[in-house]
């Protein structure tokens, strides 16, 4: 199969490595590291989102070496290394590629965690990365295309890959049968096209083309809709086959097809530090793990346990900053590294992560996230949700937004835990019988909860 690295494309001139931080929109690469508040920054997505423990505990090895020892799996499940310096990033970068990490160059190609393997599952969509690679490499590593485009290939089962946005989507709809559909997640991407595999990857090659044709970094959004119906005019009558698909949580048991199991591990917060992983890692070797995948969630999926294995490693999980639990609050709290990790963090975020857990109980039950963003880039969470951004006279606070919308409310220095304390304490008195956090903040508005915060 041909695939090219980030590397490979360096030394042939189509770009350059450069560990001094990337251009404004890009995403960081291995070899394309980012400037945060605590160094260079790399992200990386193993090919298939797989890694044997073996190459795990050569990164983690790396990265507690050449960097500030901090690893997190990001919500799409890529890992990132922080803290790595100008010395240091590039030659992080050749040591995983000499242990055996052949990043593939391009936009990034996932794949649903569990493929191959998924007992649900309607066609492993690893084929259809094979086809991609070899078929458009060209177009894969062409400079014009978005560095955030997105590709994603979906075998139809109930792994976590659903709920996620792509750009351009391939899913399997029936056995030898796919969909292609763009610009959105399984709920309401846009169908294009519904074919055998080879008709679906190369559909998926016009896209790209069409991309390259309009011009440097479009989107699928930007495809006007008469190109769309002229390149496919059967897609007034596509259904998206996706749509009734519920996603199941990737955290915990999940039986696989051959009737062993996967265990699916969560750092708190997403971030981990590299001795803990190595400590981890070490004693679930023993007791019998081989192979861990990434899945959306910041999930760290140990696969092909035995029950017994499985129970063990869960045990033991805990007591290296890991959680196998379903019901954990810290997951739904997006925490950036915040004061003591990037030097832009205003204030703690993990140390006010940890309290709210414990005072403010009535904004875990699920329905919404709650984003403690150390400073206004909001690395941690682009989505909506209660938000607090921290500032060099306080923090501000956005009820249902981004680290980048304006703030509902200034919340001065130290008063940022007894104010979503207040917003929790709201919630309780106000909640309808059934009523999800969420949905009793949207009921009552946000004039009601700044009120509310004002008289106490």
């Amino acid at each position: 199969m041909t695939m090219m690295t980030h590397r490979q494309l360096a030394e042939e001139g189509h770009g350059t490595a450069r560990p001094q931080g990337l251009r404004r929109g890009a995403c960081p690469t291995l070899f394309e590291p980012m400037q945060t508040g605590d160094g260079l920054l790399a992200r990386l997505r193993p090919p298939a989102g797989t890694l044997s423990l073996r190459q795990f505990s050569l990164l983690a090895a790396a990265a507690e070496r050449l960097g500030n020892g901090l690893l997190e799996i990001t919500a799409r499940g890529s890992l990132q290394v922080r803290g790595l310096r100008q010395e240091t990033a590039s030659q992080f970068a050749h040591e995983l590629e000499a242990a055996g990490f052949p990043i593939p160059a391009g936009p990034a190609i996932e794949l649903s965690p569990l493929h191959g393997i998924a007992p649900g599952e309607i066609e492993n969509p690893a084929q259809i990365e094979a086809m991609l690679r070899e078929t458009f490499a060209s177009q894969l590593t062409s400079p014009l295309l978005a560095p955030k485009l997105s590709i994603l290939l979906d075998g139809g089962g109930r792994d976590g890959a659903s709920s996620l946005f792509a750009d351009i989507r391939i899913i399997a709809a029936a056995p030898a049968r796919w969909q292609l559909a763009i610009d959105g997640n399984g709920k309401n991407a846009v169908p294009l096209l519904t074919g055998d595999a080879d008709a679906c990857v190369h559909a998926l090659g016009d896209l790209l083309d069409l991309l390259i044709s309009l011009g440097r970094h479009r989107r699928c959004r930007d495809i006007p809709r008469a190109e769309l119906l002229s390149m496919f005019p059967l897609m007034p009558t596509q259904d998206l086959v996706d749509k009734d698909r519920a996603d199941t949580s990737l955290i915990g048991y999940s039986p696989l097809a051959d009737g062993s199991l996967a265990l699916g591990l969560r750092p708190r917060f997403g971030q981990i530090r590299a001795d803990q992983l190595l400590a981890f890692i070490t004693r679930a070797e023993a007791m019998g793990a081989g192979q861990a995948r990434l899945g959306p969630g910041r999930v760290m999926l140990l696969v092909g346990l035995s029950a017994q294995a499985a129970s063990e490693i869960a045990a033991i999980a805990v007591d290296h900053g890991l959680s196998g639990d379903r019901d954990d609050p810290s997951a739904h709290i997006a925490a950036c590294a915040g004061a003591g990790g990037c030097a832009s963090g205003c204030y703690n975020t993990r140390k006010l992560a940890e309290a709210l857990i414990t005072s403010a109980p009535d904004l875990f039950d699920g329905s919404m996230v709650i984003h403690l963003s150390g400073c206004a880039k909001g690395c941690a969470w682009r989505s909506h949700a209660l938000t607090l951004v921290g500032a060099s006279d306080g923090s501000r606070l956005i009820l249902d937004g981004s680290s980048l919308d304006a703030p509902d409310a200034q919340i001065a220095g130290g008063a940022a835990e007894s104010a979503i304390e207040s917003i929790a304490r709201f919630i309780k008195n106000e909640r309808r019988a059934g009523e999800s956090a969420r949905s009793c903040l949207s009921r009552v508005g946000k004039a009601a909860v700044i009120r509310a915060l004002r008289q106490e």
